[in-house]
């Protein structure tokens, strides 16, 4: 019996393997294609660290990179705001329409990306339709399509990842805490931020590193609602692997994939971390 089911055994380690060399393989393969000489890495040509120089010196690179991180920390800054609010509102909330609301909120988790973008370049343009003239007179500012648009639908998306692992935190929080801190005569300004918020500070960080990475990843919805002349970063690879060289991409990409690991990294201790306030 125990030699059958050691030979059963080997078939979950080998799916394993297969789906993590089905995930990584492509990575790899990007990691020596940023070293290899060759403009369209087709065929070896020889070590070289060219496209790592190529990347350095390119400033539409760079300028897309500045409009990428600036949109980002804006809107990582104000979806963790607004998320952790509304996770801490679902989790005190008695309302017979909580489902509702927790409905509402994990709604853009699930929306396609095509019809959310859609969807928020219709609502722009129907505002700037509506309130542009009497905008513009009042404040002497054209409402258009621009960085700023950008902002608001990444920070309307993020918002709810943010107010998912914050709600995963609360879910482990001891709400005796509180009571303690009341029945000691703390305000309750002074017990969310002495007491509430160095629990859930784990899920905030974590949230807020989501977020941050879904906006520098984020392609479909920031071309619907981006104005003319608006580049980020995923724009202008989009735009390069159809009209230029595909191989300084490369380079770029593994740049990325190093900092990408090292956020998943930290958001998994985050989220794995218990707090020392139980202790």
């Amino acid at each position: 019996m125990k030699k059958r089911c050691n030979r059963h055994s080997r078939l979950p380690v080998a799916i394993t393997l297969l789906t993590l060399l089905f995930l990584y393989l492509p990575l790899v393969m990007v990691a020596i294609a940023s070293f290899n000489a060759s403009k369209y890495g087709g065929v070896w040509t020889g070590f070289s660290l060219k496209w790592y120089k190529a990347l350095f010196k390119s400033r539409e690179i760079w300028n897309a990179l500045t409009n990428t991180l600036f949109i980002a920390f804006i809107s990582t800054f104000f979806s963790t705001l607004l998320g952790t609010l509304s996770a801490l509102a679902l989790y005190r909330s008695k309302n017979r329409f909580k489902a509702i609301y927790h409905a509402l909120i994990y709604t853009p988790l699930v929306v396609p990306d095509i019809l959310m973008g859609i969807s928020m370049l219709l609502l722009f343009v129907t505002t700037f339709s509506a309130c542009g003239t009497w905008f513009q007179s009042v404040f002497g500012i054209e409402l258009e399509l621009g960085m700023t648009t950008i902002i608001i639908a990444h920070i309307t998306f993020c918002m709810s990842y943010v107010a998912m692992v914050v709600l995963g935190r609360l879910q482990e929080f001891d709400h005796s805490l509180v009571e303690a801190a009341y029945d000691l005569g703390a305000s309750g300004l002074y017990t969310f931020f002495h007491v509430t918020l160095p629990v859930i500070l784990p899920g905030v960080i974590a949230g807020a590193l989501f977020a941050f990475t879904l906006s520098i990843d984020d392609f479909v919805i920031t071309f619907f609602v981006k104005g003319a002349g608006d580049t980020t970063l995923p724009i202008y690879i989009q735009s390069t692997m159809r009209h230029g060289s595909p191989a300084i991409l490369n380079a770029l990409s593994v740049i990325f994939l190093i900092l990408t690991f090292i956020l998943v990294f930290t958001t998994q201790k985050l989220l794995s971390n218990k707090t020392e306030t139980h202790k």
